[in-house]
């Protein structure tokens, strides 16, 4: 399949190691190391985001506009990406409490991510309407506004899982393997 441009981030591709002591059974069980796609941007968030940004810059964003939890990792991923590319980024963080910077948090204001906290109510009640403010000031100052939907689970973002289901039959001929079930687990 031939896929979207996009550009690289991840360090790809990420080992896939056999569990030897994990699990007592038969079978053989093997893990994806996603975690090892590279410092910042670790973990599987950043192969939707490959996909994403492409698209964004290709459109002429300035600024990536995304939101998620307060420890969100694909918002301090995007941030970290922005960062990287020379992008502005604004974070909507669902908060409901003065959160001290910590972890996730405190990555995203080092990143220079702009942040805006709102509650878990309108978080959940208003969400699509505070991402289109906010891109309508961003566009209002000439910095084009992208919106990057919650861990970037959109269409484009998904071809990032078609890179990794390719990169794993790639594995596969080179272990001289073949995976009878592949399992990944999801959250955004």
């Amino acid at each position: 399949m031939k896929l979207p441009r996009h550009i690289e981030l991840a360090n790809l591709p990420t080992k896939i190691e056999k569990l030897e002591r994990f699990f007592e059974t038969e079978k053989n069980i093997y893990i994806k190391r996603d975690d090892q796609t590279g410092s910042e941007l670790s973990g599987n968030k950043v192969r939707k985001l490959e996909f994403a940004i492409q698209e964004a810059m290709d459109l002429g964003a300035k600024t990536l506009i995304t939101c998620g939890g307060i420890q969100s990792n694909h918002a301090r991923a995007t941030a970290a990406a922005a960062k990287k590319l020379g992008l502005n980024c604004i974070l909507v963080l669902r908060s409901d409490e003065e959160y001290k910077p910590d972890g996730n948090y405190f990555l995203d204001i080092l990143l220079g991510a702009e942040i805006r906290l709102v509650s878990s109510e309108d978080f959940s009640d208003n969400l699509a309407n505070i991402l289109e403010d906010i891109k309508k000031e961003c566009d209002a100052k000439g910095e084009n506004g992208y919106i990057l939907p919650v861990g970037a689970s959109n269409g484009i973002g998904t071809f990032g899982y078609v890179k990794a289901m390719e990169e794993i039959k790639s594995q596969e001929d080179e272990m001289g393997i073949t995976f009878d079930t592949v399992v990944c687990t999801v959250g955004s």
